[in-house]
């Protein structure tokens, strides 16, 4: 528990100074307008209340991730613990409030174009497939969740399909509408429900009081399948500590900021705010893994069904009937508002680079139907498959963006460093995995490791001789 504790804790810390220092460097300026004035639309341009922009952000960017993320994290140890902690702190919300502000800054112009203006013009076109692919891809992923969720809840004549269906029925509406209608409406009461449940698990967390692992005792593996810590851990743990999906959420938030302090509370805080759920259910499920049930759930190694499982029998022994039926909710909700925002921001991103005006419903309606067929065919993909294929672009992403906001704080002679690590590590994380993955290349680990090091090494040094080259040609700003 002493761990835990620490863990939760610093956490917290971590926003009020941390957070802060990284505010500082990046130069808020309440005075200037935002996009939510400057551009007004009624549709995604609309100024909101700061609560409830931050209840979205923390919503759009949860899903499922650090539930179901810091479920199959926990089963490699104590690490886990390590990787939410430091990851939130030093990368993953450094990330989500940079990306978000230079988003603010520029407009509210959406992920791929911001990696643009700072990677260049082939980077973009780049990532606007890219991105939306994922968006996409991300929509898909989190109607299959949900959906086996109410099915279990509900009559077995409410199947998986039926579900499914009234998901995406739900992602159409909320895609085209303006953002205040449903979105900005329903959002609050779904992330009671998401606070009430890891409120709840860490009130019987410190309740039950039960034997958890301790830094002390070492951070040796404990995966039943014996997956190296490196790099499947940082993998398995995206939305709890770092997530390129989040810095394609941002931008739907700056379009609805109605002043830039807002900042560091929204961005910075809502990655906190999930680095805090993922942490409270890493521990339960590493309490859970020791009960007879677990154990065997433990043995059987990874996968979402087992995550599934183990969600449903903490709630319910912990909080009871209607405590567990809420929690449910909640990780109902979680995933489906991340789905829903991620085909609004795949309209937005193909919107942004077609120039087309996205007040006219019938301009929306022409680009959200291709991307609605797409992730309905999409959605009949092996989930295990499809999570896998996701987790690794999803943290893909996030290095194309933590390269980005390295080259803006360096043109904007701001310490880059803070940037600039988590890039080089999640750099190596990304390039290993895909080497020694089953869905990647397969390599042996060893190799893997040396050439995953080998293409880090090299993204390095080609940054140094770029960075070399700028401030030579550019001695002041």
């Amino acid at each position: 528990m002493f761990t835990f504790t620490i863990a939760l804790l610093a956490l917290i810390a971590g926003y009020f100074f941390y957070g802060k220092f990284v505010e500082k460097i990046f130069g808020v300026d309440p005075a200037r307008k935002t996009p939510a004035y400057t551009k007004q639309d009624g549709v995604d341009y609309i100024p909101m209340p700061t609560w409830k922009i931050f209840m979205i952000q923390f919503l759009n960017i949860a899903g499922l991730g650090p539930i179901f993320g810091a479920i199959m994290g926990a089963k490699f140890g104590t690490a886990s613990y390590l990787w939410i902690v430091l990851g939130s702190i030093f990368a993953g919300a450094v990330h989500d409030f940079l990306a978000g502000m230079i988003s603010l800054r520029n407009g509210g112009e959406s992920l791929p174009e911001t990696i643009g203006r700072y990677l260049g013009v082939n980077f973009k076109q780049f990532m606007r497939g890219f991105t939306v692919l994922l968006m996409v891809l991300v929509g898909a992923v989190f109607v299959a969740g949900p959906a086996g969720l109410l099915a279990k809840l509900t009559p077995e004549s409410l199947d998986l399909s039926f579900w499914a269906t009234v998901v995406f029925v739900y992602y159409v509406l909320a895609t085209l509408l303006p953002i205040d209608k449903i979105i900005g409406k329903i959002y609050p009461i779904f992330a009671i429900a998401l606070i009430f449940m890891a409120a709840g698990i860490l009130f019987m967390i410190f309740w039950h009081h039960p034997a958890l692992p301790e830094l002390t005792d070492g951070i040796a593996n404990t995966h039943p399948d014996g997956l190296p810590i490196f790099p499947m851990m940082f993998i398995s743990i995206a939305c709890g500590a770092i997530s390129g999906f989040h810095a394609t959420q941002s931008p739907l938030m700056a379009r609805c900021m109605t002043n830039e302090k807002y900042g560091r509370p929204v961005f910075y805080g809502a990655m906190i705010t999930e680095g805090i759920v993922a942490l409270i259910w890493a521990a339960a499920a590493t309490y859970f893994f020791h009960t007879e049930e677990g154990s065997a759930l433990f043995a059987a190694g990874s996968g979402n069904d087992n995550a599934a499982v183990i969600v449903d029998s903490i709630t319910k022994e912990w909080l009871g009937v209607v405590g567990g039926f809420l929690a449910i909710l909640g990780v109902i909700a979680a995933p489906i508002t991340s789905g829903d925002t991620a085909f609004r921001s795949a309209r937005l991103i193909v919107a942004d680079f077609l120039r087309v005006d996205q007040k006219p419903i019938l301009k929306r309606l022409m680009i959200s139907v291709p991307l609605f067929v797409a992730g309905y065919i999409i959605l009949h993909a092996n989930f295990s498959v499809l999570w896998r294929y996701f987790a690794w672009c999803n943290q893909t992403l996030a290095v194309f963006t933590l390269w980005a906001l390295t080259v803006y704080l360096t043109q904007k002679r701001k310490p880059y460093v803070i940037t600039l690590i988590p890039a080089l590590f999640m750099t190596a994380v990304c390039s290993t995995y895909i080497l020694i993955a089953r869905e990647g290349l397969h390599l042996p680990q060893e190799l893997a490791y040396w050439l995953g090091g080998a293409v880090t090494l090299f993204i390095f040094v080609l940054f140094l001789v770029w960075r070399n080259k700028y401030l030579r040609r550019n001695p002041t700003i």
